[in-house]
């Protein structure tokens, strides 16, 4: 049999620099990895987060506060929450955290897919363990583009860049940049090639489901507007898990204070995925959201009543109308980054929006209500139009799928389409009356919404360019 490469635990938690340059592996006796069941072991990774430090205060859902952003040197997040397209963003973002964790991560997948097959042990753990590794790696994939990538544009995916496409163990890799339509192209092969092999019933939360994986795919579907496909994958995913965690009941118990609800209890969860530093940690300055995502909330939804903070006097500014998440993620498990049964639901529902099946979008709508809303009106009406209705979908995502990367995706791809463009403005300061308030505007097409590659990976990969018009320092 061929070797098979010592793995330690260390080098599944090493740092890969940029996407051209893997981390080289430095076996250091701590264990070994030479089956299938090991290599399948390897695809959970708890704790599995993500920052995004780099693009938060772009969405119209969060906010800063005053003290943060007045008589402070502007950095990457003043830059963001001000919409600053003056100044090119590459010299201040010397490094990206998420970008090196996202392509750490598909190292690790990389390294499963690429090893699994010359170990030890059952053929059938070793398709599985392929399998669960290509989806983690084209959901990574999937961030990525997102993230660096202009939102996915029918019309001029084929020529948009996109970012690097790892598809192979190579510690000697320098790939080109591909198009946004090559990186779909390449996720979507990964999650078909997997779905065949992917389990109802994982063996525990950190490994992908056959639920997880219709999710995901419903959502690529979505992203590139291939609605009928991506209705076909949503109903796959719910036939496999329709549950919604009840809010309403879980207020009636005492909410967060009285019963936790780790990720494994939480039957809405598909994902064990989070965001570094935020929700999941409680530091309530970085995650405040805006005065117009608090008022779409009003006073009797249980995500807000249960989880928000409106009243505190260290936390916010009096008077602004903000509020932050004041629930430790020890106490309740909110994904922001992996998927949850919810969102599989409003993907529903934005198709049935999208084919005019107005009943069947709202239908989708209060089901989810039922089950969020703890007083008042639960149902909504009908809207007369696709495009009234679509916007009920487009208000129950900000508020079921807080946080993280959820809404600003939605901006950049919602931002393609005329119909749904948005034009976000935010009026700064609200309580501060020493400063000339101002209003700040980010326009749909916006080159703030294309994160720059950071400097780092530029530098060690010439064939990585930007996908904006910002000047590079050198």
């Amino acid at each position: 049999m061929k070797h098979i490469y010592a793995l330690t635990l260390a080098f599944l938690i090493l740092m890969t620099a940029s996407c051209e340059d893997y981390t080289d592996v430095t076996p250091k006796g701590s264990l070994v990895i030479e089956t299938a069941a090991q290599f399948h072991e390897m695809v959970a990774l708890p704790n599995r987060g993500y920052p995004i430090n780099n693009f938060q205060y772009l969405s119209d859902d969060q906010w800063m506060r005053e003290a943060n952003v007045i008589g402070k040197t502007p950095n990457i997040d003043i830059i963001n929450f001000t919409f600053d397209e003056s100044t090119d963003r590459v010299a201040i973002m010397a490094g990206s955290s998420f970008y090196n964790q996202a392509y750490t991560f598909i190292n690790r997948w990389n390294t499963i897919i690429s090893l699994v097959d010359n170990s030890k042990g059952d053929e059938n753990i070793k398709q599985l363990a392929k399998a669960e590794a290509k989806i983690y790696r084209a959901y990574d994939h999937f961030l990525l583009v997102n993230t660096y990538a202009k939102g996915y544009d029918p019309n001029t995916a084929s020529t948009d860049g996109g970012i690097c496409i790892m598809d192979k163990f190579d510690l000697e890799a320098q790939p080109s940049k591909s198009t946004v339509a090559q990186v779909y192209e390449f996720i979507q092969k990964d999650i078909e090639e997997a779905l065949p092999f992917i389990q109802e019933k994982p063996m525990d939360v950190y490994h992908p489901s056959l639920a997880f994986a219709y999710a995901f795919k419903a959502k690529v579907h979505l992203f590139k507007r291939e609605i009928a496909q991506a209705q076909a994958a949503a109903e796959k995913s719910l036939s496999y898990n329709n549950q919604i965690f009840d809010m309403v009941a879980y207020s009636k118990q005492g909410g967060p204070t009285a019963v936790a609800v780790p990720a494994a209890n939480n039957v809405e969860v598909l994902s064990y995925m989070y965001m570094t530093g935020y929700n999941e940690m409680n530091f309530a300055q970085s995650y405040i959201i805006s005065p117009e995502l608090r008022t779409l909330f009003g006073t009797n939804d249980a995500r807000f009543n249960l989880f928000f903070n409106s009243t505190s006097t260290t936390n916010l500014d009096q008077g602004s109308g903000t509020a932050y998440w004041g629930t430790q993620y020890t106490r309740f498990f909110y994904p922001t980054v992996g998927m949850k049964t919810t969102e599989v639901y409003l993907t529903l529902a934005e198709c049935y929006a999208r084919d005019n099946k107005l009943n069947e979008a709202v239908g989708v709508l209060n089901t989810l209500r039922a089950k969020r809303i703890l007083s008042g009106t639960v149902n909504l009406a009908v809207p007369a139009t696709r495009k009234e209705t679509m916007q009920l979908v487009i208000n129950e995502r900000r508020k079921e799928l807080l946080l993280g990367f959820n809404r600003f995706f939605d901006l950049k791809r919602l931002n393609t389409e005329t119909e749904y463009a948005k034009t976000v403005t935010r009026v700064f300061p609200l309580v501060n009356k020493t400063v000339a308030q101002k209003t700040y505007t980010l326009q749909p097409n916006s080159r703030l919404y294309i994160i720059p590659f950071p400097l780092s990976a530029l530098q060690k990969n010439p064939k990585l360019t930007l996908n904006t018009d910002e000047k590079l320092p050198f």
